[in-house]
């Protein structure tokens, strides 16, 4: 049956160049395509495209929904005022919002966006069904996995449950992107020529760390055929040689890389991936495999050096697992992301200290590794202990509070907050210049960021997005 009516969907601008395919909105765009629903895109971005150049494109054209997808750090830098020039120029259009940052804190939302509906979750079942209602208005509450506002009131219908089979999906609507912008500007230590676009295989994760919002329990996963399918539709039409696994977690099980790796031969496939993993399950047979699946790079949420710190923050891991993983992974000859926080529940100097001796010890140096505060975002276990601990009060003072990820949000240490910001600063200062020292040398440009982190910390420079998105050449 098909779903008459037309959806905009804005990528908001996140400020730099190397942007991801915004899957979700690909996703989505592929099933309601499939319902005869006309889809449009609108790619802030890539383009960089003004709320300005937004309202002129409101002006010239009608739809039914709008609809916006955030993470929490961009709602007062960038949603709020996106949502005013939505609302000033959407006609008669519903104005929608979704992803992580909405859907644990909707009714906060809702209030201060002035939206008309929050999708909580996955949303590509409950937009199908959010604009047929909006184009028969039809009774908003039958809806499920939405909030809205009906006047002063908000609804907060029943939670809709995931999809289970997610082989049922169709494959992203690449179609509705500029798929040449996205193809060449990730940069993952690669060659020159390699063209990179994202690929999701799974859904969730077998965890739940303190700092992670979890929107649904477990972890899901497409068919290995599934996924195979795809990347030989990126490699032929669109020429992709390097693929970033979005996943939150690739590497799951060993027997589901082995049965990647033989479909793979199979279909006589040579690509190029990185991907994310755990340490639990890591050893000689599982690297030897990925190395010659195509694993480039291996990204661990390794997080923290002591056992302690772990425990408090739910790794389920060991430090002892972390060595071993970064060990083997070194010895495979594939690139290593050390990926540490610092400021959670019982985090010490000495836990810094011993952040840094790692990284230095395992450091490939394909990416400037620096260390940054642990966020209690909206939604988090981290988030709910902060409050029951009386340093948030909810997420009118989370946003109140929040300037940049790089900077102290709540103190969970026993540390003052000079002397954190010292600690910190020290030891960002000593990665930076060991990442210098072992890859292009320049004293200059490492003085250039440790200066750019000192403004950060201690003065007013909000606007620094730490090591990764810097370029000082």
């Amino acid at each position: 049956m098909k779903t008459k009516g037309k959806i905009l969907f804005i990528v908001h601008d996140l400020y730099q160049d190397d942007n991801h395919l915004p899957l979700g909105v690909a996703y989505m765009g592929a099933v309601l395509k499939k319902k005869g629903v006309e889809v449009v895109v609108y790619n802030q971005d890539v383009f960089h495209y003004s709320n300005k150049d937004l309202a002129s494109h409101l002006e010239k054209n009608s739809y039914d929904l709008i609809g916006v997808g955030f993470l929490a750090a961009r709602f007062n830098e960038t949603v709020l005022d996106l949502c005013t020039t939505v609302k000033q120029g959407r006609k008669n259009a519903w104005l929608v919002l979704g992803g992580h940052g909405p859907s644990p804190i909707a009714e906060y939302v809702l209030d201060e966006t002035g939206a008309d509906v929050v999708v909580m979750g996955e949303a590509e079942e409950t937009m199908v069904e959010l604009l047929e209602c909006k184009c028969n208005d039809a009774d908003r509450s039958q809806v499920k996995g939405i909030a809205f506002k009906n006047g002063e009131e908000i609804t907060i219908n029943e939670k809709r449950k995931p999809i289970k089979n997610l082989d049922s999906i169709p494959f992203p609507e690449w179609s509705l992107f500029p798929m040449e912008k996205y193809a060449t500007c990730l940069n993952f230590g690669n060659a020159k020529e390699d063209r990179i676009l994202g690929i999701l295989s799974s859904r969730g994760c077998t965890n739940r760390c303190n700092f992670c919002y979890r929107m649904e329990k477990g972890i899901r996963f497409r068919s290995i055929q599934n996924v195979v399918e795809e990347i030989k539709i990126l490699s032929k039409k669109y020429g992709i040689t390097y693929f970033h696994t979005q996943d939150e977690l690739f590497i799951a099980s060993k027997k589901r890389i082995f049965e990647f790796h033989t479909a793979l031969k199979k279909n006589n496939l040579t690509i190029k991936f990185e991907c994310n993993a755990r340490v639990d399950i890591f050893d000689e047979e599982l690297a030897t495999c990925l190395k010659e699946c195509g694993c480039q790079f291996l990204n661990f949420g390794m997080e923290s050096s002591d056992q302690k710190v772990l425990n408090l923050m739910n790794k389920n891991t060991t430090v002892e697992q972390n060595i071993k993983a970064a060990e083997i992974t070194k010895r495979a000859g594939i690139k290593l992301g050390l990926n540490f926080i610092w400021g959670n529940i019982g985090d010490t100097e000495e836990s810094l200290k011993n952040n840094v001796k790692l990284i230095k010890k395992y450091n490939t140096y394909d990416y400037l590794r620096t260390t940054r505060p642990v966020t209690p975002y909206p939604g988090c276990d981290l988030y709910y202990e902060a409050i029951r601990r009386g340093l948030l009060n909810g997420p009118e003072d989370f946003f109140n509070r929040f300037k940049n990820s790089d900077l102290l949000l709540v103190n969970f240490t026993d540390i003052p907050e000079k002397e954190f910001y010292r600690m910190l600063f020290e030891a960002n200062r000593e990665l930076i210049i060991d990442h210098y020292q072992h890859t292009i040398g320049n004293m200059e440009s490492a003085h250039v960021l440790i200066n750019s982190f000192h403004n950060l910390y201690f003065g007013n420079n909000l606007k620094f997005r730490g090591a990764r998105h810097y370029d000082a050449a």
